[in-house]
């Protein structure tokens, strides 16, 4: 089968690499020629812009986006003149799911179809496969069936789930088709939701067991310092690099991202490389949105979204309104800061 992708980065690079080995037909095109001339290189065939793409397409035309989220409606603006009916824009990037809503209106005014594929499997899905939630118009989500099957995992990737023993269900082919447009995107950003959740209860765990020393502290006696009541009690030295290994066997906690966090712990014990400045590319606040917009509550996602904030500096006004306060209402002084 035949598709088109338009952008080259991490992720649609590799998408068309696992299309190719299953002797699907790739066109890309991206703003990087180099880019587009390494996939030229191992079999697709390049274009230089969206007008060229579009004419090397057969028809029903299938044009992937995996641009970021500020470039797709601009996208599609220039590909849908140069469109017939019947053809097929994707949306593979992580849009906000109301606009897929607006997206496919516009597009079937001219009898263009849209789907939107929320893509999750990051740097590793060359070797591991993407995971799909895919949505829009059935006829033309399952036309699409046999890439989306060669993008997701196998259906082996994994063991089977133990109580499942009727005939396999089509999520377990790596790919679901969740629902009409603006599905994917939705399942996605609660994916994605779920993801900082699980990230920063990692990463709050972490810390606590690397301060877990703190009873080795000399700690100052004065009415800022709040007592350490039992020193001995922290008294632990942990190697954190060997604790996420020890946790990748056997722990209940055991997960990907377990494997990976050991993985960057084996590359940098210290963490010294990093800022700790954690950046949101927008899927949680809308996942807490639609959580406040239903009315469900969402205590764990909200508050590692607001943890995302915090680590920007986000809180530093914040922080010295606390302060300013602390000054007036009982003469507490800033104490310095340790490089102070």
């Amino acid at each position: 089968m035949q598709l088109a992708m338009v952008g080259l980065g991490r992720m649609g690079a590799n998408i068309v690499r696992r299309l190719m080995a299953d002797d699907h037909e790739c066109v890309v095109t991206d703003v990087d020629v180099n880019a587009v001339d390494e996939l030229v290189a191992e079999g697709a065939t390049g274009a230089h812009d969206v007008t060229e793409l579009v004419e090397k397409l057969d028809l029903p035309r299938r044009i992937w986006l995996m641009v970021p989220v500020h470039f797709v409606d601009s996208l599609i603006d220039d590909l849908a003149p140069l469109l017939d009916p019947g053809d097929v824009i994707i949306d593979g990037g992580n849009s906000f799911y109301r606009h897929d809503l607006d997206r496919a209106d516009q597009l079937a005014k001219h009898d263009l179809h849209y789907v939107d594929v929320g893509t999750s499997g990051g740097v590793y899905g060359l070797e591991r496969g993407f995971c799909l939630m895919v949505g829009g118009e059935d006829t033309v989500v399952q036309a699409m069936a046999p890439l989306f099957d060669t993008i997701s995992p196998s259906i082996d990737s994994v063991p089977r789930t133990a109580n499942r023993s009727s005939e396999v269900i089509p999520a377990e082919h790596g790919w679901l088709h969740c629902g009409p447009a603006g599905a994917g995107h939705f399942v996605k950003m609660v994916h994605n939701g779920i993801e900082y959740g699980m990230m920063a209860a990692i990463a709050e765990g972490l810390g606590i067991l690397e301060a877990a020393d703190a009873g080795t502290d000399e700690r100052q006696a004065d009415a800022e310092t709040a007592p350490l009541e039992d020193p001995r009690a922290y008294q632990y030295d942990f190697d954190i690099a060997a604790i996420t290994e020890l946790w990748r066997r056997g722990s209940v906690v055991n997960s990907w991202l377990i494997d990976l966090t050991a993985n960057a712990y084996a590359e940098d014990p210290q963490l010294a490389q990093f800022a700790g400045r954690v950046s949101d590319s927008g899927m949680g606040r809308w996942t807490v949105k639609a959580a406040v917009d239903i009315g469900v509550p969402a205590h764990t996602i909200t508050a590692s979204l607001y943890e995302r904030f915090a680590s920007r500096e986000k809180f530093d006004y914040a922080s010295r309104a606390l302060s300013a306060m602390r000054m007036q209402f009982g003469g507490h002084h800033e104490k310095p800061t340790e490089e102070g």
